[in-house]
């Protein structure tokens, strides 16, 4: 309707815009899209708030940023945004069941439901009195802040980060991004200060934050220098196994000289949460890997953690002095109980250089699986080694819906047509 030229701002009978109504539903995609077609967050409604107002107090961040245009003016103190970091700070450090009850009046127990706040992020949904808020302020506070150029200080946020000790909490990852956004040597310190920090959640957030690091500033001269630093020495260093691991998947994201030793320092650690990020090691532009890489891979694609065998197999398959042994190990895990590991064994043996039949005949028992990605990833696999029942492979997939116009997996069965067209030509030109 924005399109054909409908006024954002339009009011329903009790004179609230469109804005308000998306914000009431925590509709983050309708309210985005309004304020991108010219819906107005700061404009003052009947009741003397404003969208934007509501868009703190309702407490999702996803919508909060939705609404919050970079052209509204926020700098203080001549904006109203004091007035709002006010308000989110109060719901944050008052708790949201404390202020619903100070609105409502009702004593009863509130009933809080975990939601996913956008396509990442969760956040729990409070209800009571007949009201009902999503507890996020603490990430709307933080990036509240900064859009009025008083960013708090980088202990502060990250103690806000840390209060929900979960990655996927919005209070985490808002600050982690805006920390990862702050370019300012003083900022990085204090963020990797907290590596030292006696709260294992701390430790966790600076490894989520190197990792993050790795994503960003890909073509800048010094890319990776500082954190690969830190997380070689942190590598050799961390004695909490949840943490470690964090570290090496953090390490495993950039190039290092010594990401192998640390591969090869942990390769046998008791706790299978490290194995887990070890393969990832050996990962290199190098070549293959060293003899002793080679042993660590050999021992972890026979681990009894099934994860760590999986990972194991991901990075050894196109080893050939290994391959032999990945698919003695990934053909049992096409019959694992767990569909997602029977998928990732698929996915992994189709992807594979191996052309024996063995792995040939597993992806053809994988097409009678329930799931049609499975069968899709079969089919796939087959068509690459030119099996004969490539065709058949194909029909038992199924028709496929929407999302795979640029799958290369589907288009494989072309490629393999013109592959025995080619083929039988040449041979029909030797014969005669």
């Amino acid at each position: 309707m924005l399109g054909e030229g409908a006024d954002p701002d339009t009011v329903d009978e009790d004179g609230l815009p469109a804005l308000c109504v998306a914000i009431a539903a925590y509709d983050a995609p309708v309210a985005h899209a309004l304020v991108e077609g010219g819906a107005a967050p700061d404009r003052v409604l009947p009741d003397g708030t404003t969208p934007l107002w509501r868009a703190v107090d309702g407490g999702s961040h996803a919508v909060f940023e939705a609404v919050l245009d970079p052209e509204t003016p926020l700098r203080l103190p001549e904006s109203p945004g004091a007035a709002l970091i006010a308000l989110a700070a109060d719901w944050y450090e008052t708790g949201a069941a404390e202020v619903l009850r100070r609105r409502t009046g009702a004593t009863g127990p509130v009933t809080a439901v975990r939601v996913e706040d956008d396509d990442y992020d969760w956040v729990d949904e409070v209800s009571l009195g007949g009201l009902v808020v999503r507890a996020g302020h603490g990430a709307i506070l933080s990036t509240l802040e900064a859009a009025c150029r008083v960013p708090a200080p980088v202990d502060e946020l990250i103690a806000r980060a840390v209060r929900q000790p979960d990655d996927e909490h919005v209070d985490w990852s808002a600050v982690r991004w805006l920390l990862v956004r702050r370019h300012d040597d003083a900022s990085w310190s204090a963020v990797v200060a907290h590596r030292h920090h006696p709260d294992p959640t701390h430790r966790r957030f600076v490894a989520d934050y190197l990792r993050t690091r790795s994503f960003c500033d890909v073509d800048h001269p010094r890319y990776g220098k500082r954190e690969t630093e830190v997380l070689a020495a942190w590598s050799a260093e961390e004695t909490d196994s949840g943490v470690l691991a964090e570290v090496l998947g953090a390490f495993t994201e950039y190039e290092h000289d010594g990401l192998a030793a640390a591969g090869l320092r942990h390769a046998g650690h008791p706790d299978p949460r490290v194995r887990r990020e070890v393969p990832y090691a050996f990962l290199t532009n190098d070549g293959p890997p060293s003899p002793a890489g080679r042993e660590a891979l050999l021992a972890l694609v026979r681990d009894p953690d099934t994860e760590v065998r999986l990972r194991a197999c991901w990075v050894s398959g196109g080893d050939e002095t290994l391959r032999p042994e990945v698919t003695r190990a990934l053909l049992p895990m096409t019959e694992d109980p767990d569909p997602a590991v029977r998928r990732r064994a698929t996915e992994i043996l189709a992807a594979s250089p191996d052309r024996t039949p063995a792995v040939a005949d597993a992806l053809t028992a994988m097409l009678d699986s329930d799931d049609q990605l499975v069968r899709l990833e079969a089919a796939w696999g087959l068509a690459r080694r030119d099996d004969p029942r490539t065709e058949e492979a194909y029909e038992r997939v199924g028709p496929l819906g929407p999302g795979f116009e640029h799958d290369h997996r589907p288009g494989e069965l072309l490629h393999y047509r013109w592959r025995r067209q080619d083929a039988e030509a040449e041979a029909s030109a030797t014969a005669s």
